[in-house]
Parts: C-alpha cells; sequence; structure tokens
C-alpha cells in the first residue's frame, strides 16, 4: 500500500508539471500599439483590467476628423492588430439592417407600416401580419431564434461545446420556413430583443428588391459610404484575409459565425473600425443612406427606446444612440452623441465586452459606464472550471479503490477523468478561477490512472450478474466520454 502511494503521488507531481505547461492562457490587452498614438494611450486608461482582452480596435470621431488605432493582439501568434484589421461585427449587422428599412422607405419602396406578408409574398403564417417596423424594431412579438428539432437543438449545443459555427446550414429557407410557422406573442407591440425578427426583415426587403440581402445591403448601403472592408461572409473561404482570431475571455479559440439565413441580425458579417468609423461620421452629418433608421421611436424601458434597430439611451442628461454585437468570440460597440458630435466604435476579438470602453471613450464617466455585462453568470463558468477540473480525478480515484470491481468499469472512469478535464480546460472560465488549479486537477487524475493500473492485472474484464448489461452501460459511458473529448479538442 505504502509502494502504491509512492507511486501515485510521483505520477500526480510529474502529471501536475506538465500541466503547468498545458494550463489555460487568459488573454490580456498585448503591448502592441497601431495607429493613433494619443487614441491608443486613451483606450489603455479607460480599459484598468486587461485581462481577458486580446486585441482592441478603435475609432473615435471628433471635431469633423476620424482617428483609429489598434491595440494588442489580433490572433494566438501575436501579429498586431491594426486600424485595418477585420473583426466580427455580430448584431451590429441589426443596425444596418434598420438602415436598410429606412432607406427603402425614403425611396419609396416600402412604407414602415407594410406587412410582412405583402412584401415578402412567400411568408403567408400568421407572422405575415407584422409589420417592418415592428420586426425592425424587436416589437413583433417573435421568438429570439427560429423553432427547431430535438436534432438542431443538439447540433446548437454541440456547437457551444465545440466552439464552432451554430448557424452552420441555416440559409433563407429556414427563415421563411420559421416565418411561416410561428405566431407572434402576446409581448407584440413591446420590446424583445429577437435574431429571428431582423433576420425576416431582411431577408424580405431583400426578396422585395429581387436580390440577395448581402447584395442589398452592399448596393444601398456599403457602396455608397465607401465601405470596401465590410463583408457578409456564408463560406469559410470567403473569410476575410488578415482577420483578427476569437476566442473565449479564457483563452479558448472560437469558430466564426457564418448563415445566410441570419445574416441581416449578425452572422457573417466583418468590418474594420476603419469602415464603421466613416459609417458613424456619416450619420452625424445626415448623409447616410438610411440614416433616419437611428431616430428614436418606440420606448423599451425609462431609459431607453429603439428606432430601426438603433437604440437610443439615457445616461443622466446625455443621450448615446448605439449599437453593440456579439459572436463566440468578437464582441463589438458602435455610440454617437449628437450634442456633442463625438462617435466611437470599439472591437474587441475576445468575448469579453466592450462597451464600458465605448462609453468612456464618449467622455460619459466610470459610474455611468459601468462594467460590461458577462455572457453568461459569471458563477457558471467559475462552477464549470472548478467541478470539471476535480469531479474526473476524485471518481476515478474513489473507482479505484472499490472492493468489488472489473476492467471495464474503470477503464470507463480513467476516460471520463481526462474527459472532465479537457471539458474543464475549454469551458470554465478562468478569467475568474486561478488557471493553477487545472495543473492540480491533471495530478488527481494521473494519481488515479497510477492507482487504476496497480489494480489492472488482479480484475475481471466484466463483473456483474448481466455481463452484456454492463457491458452497454459501460460503453455508452466511453462513447460519451470520446464525444467529449473530440469537442474539446475540436
Amino acid at each position: 500500500m505504502r509502494r502504491t502511494t509512492v507511486i501515485a503521488l510521483v505520477v500526480a507531481l510529474i502529471a501536475g508539471l506538465v500541466g503547468v505547461a498545458l494550463m489555460p492562457r487568459v488573454p490580456r490587452l498585448g503591448a502592441h500599439t497601431t495607429g493613433d498614438p494619443n487614441l491608443a494611450a486613451a483606450t489603455r486608461s479607460v480599459t484598468p483590467d486587461p485581462s481577458g482582452h486580446r486585441g482592441l480596435a478603435v475609432a473615435l470621431f471628433e471635431d469633423g476628423r476620424i482617428r483609429t488605432a489598434g491595440l494588442g493582439d489580433r490572433d494566438l501568434a501575436g501579429r498586431p492588430v491594426e486600424p485595418g484589421t477585420p473583426f466580427e461585427i455580430g448584431s451590429i449587422t441589426k443596425a444596418l439592417t434598420g438602415m436598410l428599412l429606412a432607406d427603402q422607405v425614403a425611396a419609396g419602396v416600402v412604407d414602415p407600416d407594410d406587412r410582412l406578408g405583402a412584401t415578402w409574398p412567400q411568408v403567408t403564417g400568421p407572422a405575415s401580419d407584422s409589420t417592418l417596423a415592428e420586426l425592425a424594431s424587436h416589437r413583433a412579438g417573435l421568438p429570439r431564434l427560429a423553432p427547431t428539432s430535438v436534432l438542431g437543438w443538439a447540433r446548437i449545443l454541440w456547437a457551444n461545446v465545440s466552439g464552432g459555427n451554430p448557424y452552420a446550414g441555416q440559409g433563407v429557407d429556414t427563415i421563411r420556413s420559421a416565418a411561416n410557422r410561428v405566431s407572434p406573442d402576446d409581448g407584440r407591440g413591446e420590446v424583445h430583443y429577437s435574431n429571428l425578427g431582423p433576420s425576416v426583415l431582411g431577408h424580405a426587403l431583400a426578396a422585395k428588391a429581387g436580390v440577395p440581402y448581402p447584395e442589398l445591403l452592399h448596393a444601398r448601403l456599403l457602396r455608397p459610404l465607401g465601405m470596401t472592408a465590410t463583408v457578409i461572409v456564408t463560406r469559410d473561404d470567403d473569410l476575410p484575409a488578415g482577420r483578427a482570431q476569437g476566442s473565449r475571455a479564457s483563452g479558448r479559440p472560437l469558430d466564426p459565425w457564418m448563415g445566410a439565413g441570419y445574416a441581416p441580425a449578425g452572422a457573417g458579417p466583418w468590418s474594420t473600425v476603419e469602415d464603421l468609423g466613416t459609417l458613424l461620421a456619416v450619420i452625424l452629418a445626415g448623409t447616410a443612406p438610411g440614416a433616419d433608421a437611428t431616430t428614436a421611436r418606440f420606448r423599451e424601458n425609462d431609459d431607453t427606446r429603439i428606432g430601426y434597430g438603433w437604440f437610443t439611451t439615457r445616461y443622466g442628461d446625455r443621450e448615446v444612440v448605439w449599437h453593440n454585437g456579439a459572436t463566440s468570440g468578437f464582441r463589438s460597440y458602435l455610440g454617437f452623441e449628437r450634442a456633442t458630435g463625438r462617435a466611437v466604435v470599439v472591437l474587441g476579438n475576445t468575448d469579453r465586452g466592450v462597451e464600458p470602453i465605448g462609453l468612456r471613450l464618449l467622455g460619459l464617466p466610470e459610474t455611468e459606464a459601468g462594467e460590461a455585462a458577462p455572457v453568461t453568470p459569471v458563477w457558471i463558468g467559475a462552477g464549470l472550471a472548478l467541478a470539471f477540473t476535480f469531479l474526473g480525478g476524485l471518481s476515478l480515484l474513489g473507482t479505484a479503490r472499490r472492493r468489488e470491481l472489473d476492467r471495464v468499469t474503470l477503464l470507463a472512469a480513467a476516460v471520463w477523468a481526462f474527459a472532465y478535464l479537457g471539458l474543464a480546460h475549454r469551458m470554465g472560465d478562468w478569467s475568474v478561477v486561478p488557471a493553477w488549479l487545472w495543473p492540480l486537477g491533471a495530478g488527481l487524475s494521473a494519481a488515479g490512472v497510477a492507482l487504476a493500473a496497480t489494480r489492472w492485472r488482479a480484475l475481471p474484464v466484466v463483473d456483474a450478474r448481466v455481463p452484456w448489461r454492463r457491458l452497454l452501460s459501460v460503453a455508452s459511458s466511453v462513447v460519451a466520454a470520446v464525444l467529449a473529448v473530440t469537442a474539446v479538442a475540436g
């Protein structure tokens, strides 16, 4: 027993040391600076905690001039962010879709009170009664996402676990089918944020124009403004060169989002602070196509109103017109004040929010700018990190010490021990949990393997009254563990 304990401790120590080299690395805003040095310095001064940010691109418009800067790294290789580096901009595209509506209204093509069914005749279900203005302002009573099957939800869950693209394979037909199946809920007329509503709107406007949504956006908005770096990506081959790489604030790299169906709501758009800075400058000048979309029309709450995709929020005696974006590995923010004529763009390549940075650059005090709300509650990411790091090792140690045991049971426990470690590494929020805990978990799992190895020869292959049932149970467990390993390794 003493010899076994010594072996387990030595193996645990070695595994822990190896784990130090492999433990999660939380990104920090790097030292690289490009573009305007004063703007870069100002951005660093309003980003007191660089942990969780890898790179930022910023544009500031004031006194009739646009300044741009890049800070930190655009990818894991450490290449610097530049003002022309493309970032995923996510839901900022909802604001562009709102501008498309305002542009088409100004051109006399549609009316904001037109019904969806009249604009997109292929939509004949209950949602066809929604107006274009309701779709643009999240007041159509539509769900956040299109209803899907059990397999569809499983695919989305798998994408979230593996860091993949949850919108893959969801085309325009997906949105049209959803619009035909869903019924507006009792919240119609009230602001309830939706990805489905703006997607339906974008494709309805495109159907009216007889071209796909990306072509309509390019023809009516991007090309007139010279926004040549702003693109809607629907295939891997079309991803922009020199783009930033997205990741979680805990360091896990993530795949880009793309899907033609949800493109008008934020799946697939890429842009730069140079392009988006130009957009805000011409909106403030009143010369942008569809600039009227930024006019606040409907009340969300005491402090916030919404136009066609654009929100207007009051901070004390100041009003900021804005929209933000969030994909799995990027965050974005646009904001401007009509009273001061100042506008800001902030793009980041992790899932740590950038809204407070933008508000501080607009001149709002820290008490008003607040802190970025996490995508999920902090306790969830911290809990996943702690539980998965130690659960597998503790379970394996407990299994290896059983009196009645067989090899298949022990093998399943060993596979799960390392599957849990992988899940902890990829899914835990290591920006709030000390990363050095992960090597301790690796050592614990390795100690369990060492203890299991000392008993292996003396164990039967299967020790159960009904061997096939035991084998089936363990086999299903091993398959699940392999799937988990595949997910975290992807």
